[in-house]
């Protein structure tokens, strides 16, 4: 039941409780017709029904020569040539008794033949060609609607359009594709300390590296990023960027720092100034403790927020394992892509205590395609370095008890092994 300060959820939230709330109703809900040649990576709105019949004549599938199979015989037989076909350019006349057409692969069949004799099994002469082997009635023939029939529904929606779906679009002759709209995502980091890479840095200040790679998970996810560039820490400087941020159309508003409950930390604050509701605040999980999600409905639709931690492991940790399948649902995308899977560690660990731990790990393939997965061996949560190398994060749920060599661990992983 929500309090006056409108918190769902008190104290530490689990993490998997957590993620269920950030994920709850989240779907794509508007989408927009994109130039096929810009749809590569999108995701399919709505099922694709073909524009035309292909191929939409019968067609030969070989060089050589199209013939009327009741010409042939089990012996040689000299044919008459009375023209050529190529593909774009069809034979206008007709096949009469003991005639030949020279024919190239894609040709239209002309009329009155049903067969191709390959050219490997024929000898010209001038006007005349022998067939050295005949064929069986049909042969190389491709007919009229052998790959697909106009009406035919070839692509289903929810389809990631990729080069395979891309090029039987364009055989659908489809100039455009209705796709789900990115969800737009607005970036902001916090903090009077922080300044961008390149800057003379102040007593005091430090480098801001997290809005960076939450950018770069944000648009790896599917989504369209806008960046807010550094907030003060002032009320006034936090709600003109995230009111910026809404009149942008941004589905989603991600901070980094600001997100705990000090006197300097106005994130909360300054996202209740436009009604947004909080589910959580704090989480039972390390790294990344204290995130912020919370919803508002503005501007006729729903816009969520996630607050991340200022350490810039903590923020791209919980970028990974929020953000990530939170933006592709929100793009029309399977958040199962990039849910935990299965590993099998290669390093025996301990015990774990009251917080689900989300370890940085290494990951391999062996011969059997099964993942293995090594934990380095210091977990520190400023240690950016480290994550740079970690293929994976190993997930350790609250008491999880000591696990061996081989025992199976759930693994999220953050890039392709």
């Amino acid at each position: 039941m929500a309090d006056n300060n409108n918190i769902l959820h008190q104290g530490l939230v689990p993490a998997q409780k957590a993620l269920q709330l950030v994920l709850e109703g989240a779907a794509a809900r508007d989408f927009e017709p994109v130039l096929l040649k810009e749809t590569n990576g999108r995701v399919l709105a709505r099922d694709l029904a073909a524009n035309r019949t292909q191929p939409p004549f019968p067609a030969s599938a070989m060089d050589g020569y199209a013939v009327r199979h009741t010409d042939l015989s089990p012996s040689k037989t000299v044919l008459e040539i009375i023209g050529e076909a190529a593909a774009g350019h069809p034979f206008a006349g007709e096949l009469t008794p003991g005639t030949a057409v020279r024919i190239f692969t894609g040709a239209p069949v002309p009329d009155g033949a049903d067969t191709i004799i390959i050219q490997e099994n024929t000898t010209r002469n001038g006007d005349r060609v022998e067939v050295l082997q005949p064929a069986d009635k049909g042969k190389f023939v491709r007919p009229a609607g052998l790959d697909f029939a106009q009406g035919d529904v070839l692509l289903k929606a929810g389809t990631v359009i990729d080069a395979q779906s891309l090029s039987l679009a364009a055989a659908m002759n489809h100039a455009e594709l209705p796709v789900w709209k990115k969800p737009v995502v607005a970036v902001l980091a916090t903090g009077d300390e922080l300044v961008l890479p390149g800057e003379q840095l102040g007593e005091g200040q430090i480098l801001a590296s997290n809005t960076f790679g939450i950018a770069a998970i944000a648009r790896q996810a599917g989504g369209s990023v806008i960046d807010l560039g550094i907030a003060r820490d002032t009320l006034d400087d936090l709600t003109a960027r995230i009111g910026k941020a809404l009149d942008n159309g941004a589905d989603l508003i991600v901070t980094t720092g600001g997100a705990s409950v000090g006197d300097h930390d106005l994130v909360k604050p300054a996202m209740e100034h436009f009604g947004f509701t909080f589910s959580f605040v704090k989480i039972a999980m390390r790294p990344g403790k204290p995130v912020m999600f919370g919803k508002a409905r503005i501007g006729g639709k729903e816009r969520r927020f996630l607050g991340l931690a200022g350490n810039p492991v903590s923020s791209l940790v919980s970028g990974h394992i929020f953000m990530r399948p939170l933006i592709r649902l929100l793009g029309g995308y399977d958040a199962a892509t990039v849910m935990p899977v299965s590993g099998k560690l290669e390093v025996a660990m301990g015990q774990n205590d009251e917080r689900e731990d989300y370890i940085r790990a290494t990951a391999r393939r062996n011969a059997d395609g099964k993942l293995l997965v090594a934990p380095f061996p210091k977990q520190d949560s400023s240690m950016l370095a480290t994550l740079s190398k970690a293929d994976c994060l190993i997930i350790r749920p609250v008491h999880a008890p000591p696990a061996a060599v081989g025992d199976g661990v759930p693994v999220i992983l953050l890039r392709n092994v």
